[in-house]
């Protein structure tokens, strides 16, 4: 074993960071865990892992579940093309793999939502197969340590580097150490350099580069949209409209209303969007507040305006489906991240 290698072990061990999914390896706690990893931060994922295993803690539990129990226990994690691919990725596990993780890397990538990356991971770290993961802590401990001018696109450069600190005896350990690393010490601003165990053979250390890598790439300024939408009441309820499966945020409930056209006020919009979604007639009252949020492509300005029902005979018009539901009702659906914003200037 390399000097490297071992060096990254012996910190790995002694560090000892501890995390649920790091108890018990399995494909299937790995697969979950890396999922909701993808694009969430560790301390966000942790609550999020234990209520999904504590629910589901058996593969077989989860082939059991409907896409709106997984959206439901999703919700506020963002990214939920994340639970439906999970969803339909089980599906597929019981009719070709006898409901077990394949331990192949061909067969992992048949699997809805498992790229390279993934695959690499429950490999590695759910049976200790040597494969290279690189994932956004490692790409940047690597950049650094060589100064690599190689971007998150030219992955077979990363992971030939990557595959030098990997050990053949103890892959999980390697792997596991290098993300710590990343996680811990090479962190994107103020790396704490001189407590890497890896320092003496840094080249971003010795040349004092740390800010340059890794080399990012330029991003496009993503688009701005304002909306307005309405918490449209009759008595103690109010109504909530389900957004097409094969949409964006698909499967999610929501309030009626949309994008704020050129030329329209908000509340114009709110009627003509109202009238288009439900068929519907209402009274647009004062805007109760606003809030912002941002997508991976796109913000959005929510005005959020408080409506009483009129007349007419509510329709899911452009949604799945629609239902007059209570304000104690509200936690038995699952709602996008920007609603709870929304939620909370009513409560």
């Amino acid at each position: 074993m390399s000097r490297q290698k071992k060096q990254l072990l012996d910190w790995y061990h002694m560090q000892a960071y501890t995390f649920p999914w790091r108890k018990n390896y399995n494909g299937y706690k790995v697969w979950i865990s890396e999922i909701m990893l993808q694009q969430s931060q560790v301390n966000i994922v942790i609550p999020y892992y234990n209520k999904w295993m504590k629910k589901f803690p058996t593969i077989k539990d989860l082939s059991r579940s409907t896409i709106d129990e997984l959206l439901l226990l999703w919700q506020g994690l963002g990214y939920y093309n994340r639970a439906k691919n999970i969803f339909e990725a089980v599906k597929s596990i019981n009719q070709n793999y006898n409901g077990k993780i394949p331990r192949n890397y061909k067969s992992l990538l048949t699997l809805k939502g498992v790229g390279d990356y993934t695959a690499s991971a429950i490999l590695t770290i759910g049976f200790n197969i040597k494969a290279v993961p690189v994932d956004g802590n490692i790409h940047r401990v690597i950049s650094r340590l060589h100064e690599l001018t190689a971007t998150k696109n030219q992955l077979k450069i990363v992971k030939n580097y990557t595959a030098q600190y990997i050990s053949n005896e103890k892959p999980r350990d390697s792997v596991q150490g290098l993300m710590d690393l990343g996680r811990e010490i090479c962190r994107p601003q103020n790396p704490t350099c001189s407590v890497c165990p890896l320092n003496t053979k840094c080249l971003s250390y010795q040349n004092n580069t740390m800010h340059l890598y890794p080399i990012k790439i330029s991003r496009k300024r993503i688009p701005e949209y304002d909306v307005a939408v309405g918490l449209i009441k009759k008595k103690n309820f109010f109504l909530i409209s389900k957004r097409f499966k094969n949409k964006f945020l698909g499967g999610l409930w929501e309030l009626p209303g949309g994008k704020i056209k050129q030329g329209e006020s908000p509340k114009q919009c709110l009627a003509r969007e109202i009238k288009e979604e439900l068929n519907i007639t209402v009274d647009i009252y004062n805007r109760i507040g606003v809030v912002k949020h941002q997508y991976s492509h796109f913000k959005v300005s929510i005005s959020l305006y408080e409506c009483k029902y009129k007349s007419g005979i509510p329709k899911a018009l452009a949604s799945e489906k629609i239902k007059w539901i209570t304000n104690n009702e509200k936690n038995q659906f699952a709602f996008p991240s920007a609603t709870h914003k929304l939620f909370q200037l009513i409560t």
